[in-house]
């Protein structure tokens, strides 16, 4: 049996996340050589590479070592949140975790999510990544995120996800559409219409699917991953779009107003989840986490008056 210590697997990964042992000793308070010498001997006993060796360019991960990342990094997870219970005598909580955030939620739910555990454990600190959802699957699959923020559109099986709110895409219309007038709005009524597209995925095809579904085929005039731009290409009149996620004003950055109307007969809800590996299992820092957002943070701020 391969004898190794959870400090060389800390030194390894300290080395891959910084791209060099130098950096990897600095972030850890250690000497260079310690870093290197552990890492070494952890290759000899495994009897495999684990590090590439850049002269001048830092080091990188073999295919070796990033087999093994995701499971060392939940290894260390463990042992922190077994020593954390061990030396646990009632008092506040204490940890990091590293949190990531589809690109359209770090603006409008994370800073809830990062201010209740700010206010009420402060010796807890969220190591915060924006990235669409493929980064960020890709950063639970390796281990770099313990948990995200995303929406439960095309999640793949080994993700485990814990539903923290329901909403209903919207229609988004310049102030003086001709449609303001109804209460809600039919898909077929904005099919010859420009639709600017928020053009990230999942958000692009889940959008898309709705004209699908309903045989239609929507007029795409302006296309952009950013949701504040598309609000404001509608906020000049130069089309509508569909969105899930509303921000608390309907107006642009740059001051105009926008109208917001439901889609009539509309099922196809959109959920927000918290999402982790199913191999990784849950410390008490992300149950921690995950009660906070379904009990203090995932409650809808959005009033429900139609707004002109």
């Amino acid at each position: 049996m391969h004898r190794f210590s959870l400090r060389q697997l800390e030194y390894l990964v300290a080395c891959i996340d910084h791209g060099s042992t130098a950096r990897a000793a600095i972030a850890l308070n250690v000497s260079q050589p310690t870093i290197s010498i552990a890492v070494t001997k952890l290759e000899d006993q495994l009897g495999v590479q684990l590090l590439r060796r850049h002269h001048s360019q830092g080091v990188s991960a073999t295919a070796s070592a990033e087999d093994i990342l995701p499971s060392a990094r939940a290894l260390l997870a463990h042992a922190t949140d077994l020593q954390r219970q061990v030396t646990a005598t009632g008092g506040e909580m204490v940890g990091e975790l590293r949190l990531g955030s589809f690109t359209t939620l770090a603006s409008s739910v994370l800073p809830r999510l990062v201010n209740a555990v700010s206010t009420e454990h402060p010796d807890i600190h969220l190591r915060i990544s924006e990235g669409t959802q493929d980064e960020l699957l890709e950063g639970l699959n390796s281990g770099q995120l313990e948990m995200a923020l995303l929406y439960d559109l095309n999640l793949p099986d080994d993700i485990q996800k814990i539903q923290l709110l329901e909403l209903t895409p919207h229609v988004v219309l310049p102030h003086d559409h001709a449609l303001i007038g109804q209460s809600e709005i039919d898909l077929a009524d904005l099919a010859t219409e420009p639709f600017i597209l928020l053009d990230v995925p999942p958000s692009r095809d889940y959008f898309l699917g709705l004209f699908k579904t309903a045989g239609l085929t929507p007029n795409i005039v302006h296309s952009s991953p950013s949701l504040e731009l598309v609000r404001g290409l509608v906020g000049y009149g130069l089309g509508f779009s569909l969105l899930v996620t509303r921000p608390t004003g309907d107006m642009t950055y740059d001051g105009q107003p926008l109208c917001i109307r439901p889609l009539k007969n509309e099922a196809n809800k959109s959920a927000i989840v918290l999402a982790r590996h199913k191999e990784l299992r849950a410390t008490q820092l992300m149950t921690l986490i995950t009660e906070l957002a379904q009990n203090k943070v995932m409650k809808p701020t959005i009033p429900d008056r139609l707004t002109t």
